[in-house]
Formats: C-alpha cells, structure tokens, sequence
C-alpha cells in the first residue's frame, strides 16, 4: 500500500468528533499562528534592546585589547558552561524513566536555559520545556518533574557555592546595602546549611512526593542529589571563570564568583529578563573601587554577546529545525 493511501485510511479511520473538532475550532490554528509571531516579536525585542544598549566604542576597544585567543578562551567557556546544563535534564530522564534520547534530551535543555536566560524562566524554564517535551509524547506530569528536577539541580548549586564565597570571603557592601561582613558570613552559613539540608532530606525523607505552590516535586535519592550539587556548583564555576577572563584576571577569581552570585540572585529579586541593567548594577556597585567602569562595562557586554545572545540566536535555530521535524513525524 502506497504511503498517501496510509495516510488517507488514516484519515478515514479518525473519529468523527475530532474531524468536527477541527473543523468548528478554526480559531485554535490561527490562535497557535498568531502566539508564534508574537513569540518572534519578542525575541526579536530583546535582541534589537540589548544591541540598542551596547556602547560600540567601548565594546570595539575591549575587543582590541584582548587577544584572539583570550576571547576563543571566554566563548569556550561559554560553550562549556551550556553543555554542561544541557546535562540537568538528563538526570530528569534518570529520575523519570522516559526513553528520549539524550541527545534529545539535552538539545531541549539547552534551548530552554538560552530562552530562560534571556526571556525569564516562566517562558524559558517552565513554558518551553512543557511545549518541546510534549512534543515528543511526555506528558505533562513527567515534565513536571523534569523541570523541577532541573531548577532544583541549579539553585541547590547555587546555594552551596554562594554559601562558601559569602561564609568564607564575604564581599565589602556597600554602606546602603545595610549588610555588613558579618551579617554576610551568617547568610552564607544559612546557605550551605540549606544546601547540606536538601542532601539530608533526600537521604533520609519517607515521604518522597510534595507539592510546592501546585507543582509536584519528586525527591531524587542522596547520591543523585550530591551529584545535583557538584554539577550545579561547576556551571556557576564557568560562569564565573568567563567574567574573570573578559576581566582580563584584573579582579581574583574568588571576588567574581560572590559578585557573579549576588548579581543572579538581584536579577531574579527583581524579575527582569535577562537580568537587563541589573548584572552591570551590581558589578559597578562592588567592583567600581578596583577597576574602572568603562572595563567593566565593556566586560560585561562581551559576556551578555558570548552567554546570552549567541547561544540564543543558535536555540532560535535548533527550536525551529525541532518544530519542523517533530511536525514531520506527526506531532503536536
């Protein structure tokens, strides 16, 4: 039997209702049309305001002052720092027991963390994991679990290596902030606390299953969550390592790595994407008095172009070659 004839007995096979569904429900096509463009639109926003934001001369003089290998250094580390979430999901799959691929797997993840990054993370995180998983038949219980495996593996890193940087190193505040070293060390203490508290739990917790303002949380074994700390904690690790080298090592690593943390932790406070305006606050508000603010800014810049923009402008590309081909194979 030829393949058109397949999929015309397909066709006829179908029940009624759903034919009827489609076709007294035009809207729903057009309503997917129409949240795609606008889903374009905001991409192409975000990008024509972060250029809009970007002082040339400065970036150019950057750019000439550093080596070419230096840069290849810095985008190498980028390159590091997203294959390496790309594998948070992958223990998702270890914790679900679904059959993708990993290279599935992580090619999802990694659009996902370019969107969070850049778009926030109810669009990133939560959004674009149900609509690319779903799209390969899990449903939305499993998908659940995965992305909250995922915030969990990150943010449970990042209590551990803020927890250390704050407790051990506390960071000079300034005198608005209202947080002196001491006070520091002590939120750094609570942190690593909360961190080894989250291992505990998982270790020695009955109950595995809780609900956390509606969504269902699945406590990985111990050893799972140890590895959920040690990956977590080396991303942030190459995050930080990249700012350090755009910062031309003026500034030691240890100091990148609190500012890097304090200034995620801001962006997220205060709910902007990308964290726009408030990464280079918060670098200018601490690192002001030991390097200039043209270098600053002009790191800065380099950092958003090689670890947000560029793997955007890739995940649009990956995002859109999986759209089509899932549409091939029958999807949603």
């Amino acid at each position: 039997m030829s393949a058109s004839g397949d999929t015309a007995s397909l066709r006829e096979r179908r029940p009624a209702g759903e034919q009827s569904a489609r076709q007294t429900k035009p809207w729903w096509h057009w309503t997917k049309r129409l949240l795609k463009i606008c889903f374009l639109a905001l991409v192409a926003y975000l990008l024509f305001r972060q250029a809009r934001s970007i002082e040339w001369d400065k970036v150019a003089a950057a750019i000439y002052q550093r080596s070419v290998p230096a840069l290849l250094a810095a985008a190498g580390l980028a390159a590091a720092s997203h294959l390496l979430y790309a594998c948070f999901d992958l223990m998702g799959k270890h914790l679900t027991g679904h059959r993708l691929p990993a290279k599935t797997v992580m090619g999802i993840t990694f659009v996902c963390y370019a969107f969070n990054l850049n778009l926030g993370s109810v669009i990133g995180g939560v959004a674009m994991r149900y609509r690319l998983y779903s799209r390969f038949g899990l449903d939305s219980t499993v998908i659940t679990r995965i992305a909250a495996n995922s915030m969990l593996t990150n943010w449970s890193g990042y209590l551990l290596l803020a927890g250390l940087a704050f407790w051990w190193r506390p960071l000079p505040l300034p005198d608005e902030w209202k947080l002196d070293s001491g006070g520091l060390r002590l939120v750094g203490m609570a942190m690593v606390a909360a961190a080894l508290a989250y291992v505990l739990l998982c270790a020695f917790a009955k109950q595995r299953d809780w609900t956390l303002r509606g969504h269902g949380i699945t406590l990985p074994p111990w050893r799972l969550a140890v590895v959920q700390l040690l990956v977590s904690s080396a991303n942030w690790l190459l995050m930080s390592g990249l700012v350090y080298l755009l910062l031309q090592r003026k500034i030691d690593f240890p100091t990148v790595v609190a500012v890097l943390l304090t200034a995620a932790i801001a962006g997220v406070i205060t709910h902007v994407p990308a964290g726009l305006g408030v990464l280079e606050a918060v670098f200018i508000a601490l690192l002001s008095q030991q390097l200039g603010r043209n270098e600053l800014l002009a790191a800065l810049i380099l950092y958003r172009f090689l670890y947000y923009l560029a793997p955007l402008l890739l995940a649009c590309v990956v995002y859109f070659v999986t759209e089509a081909r899932t549409k091939r194979r029958g999807g949603c």
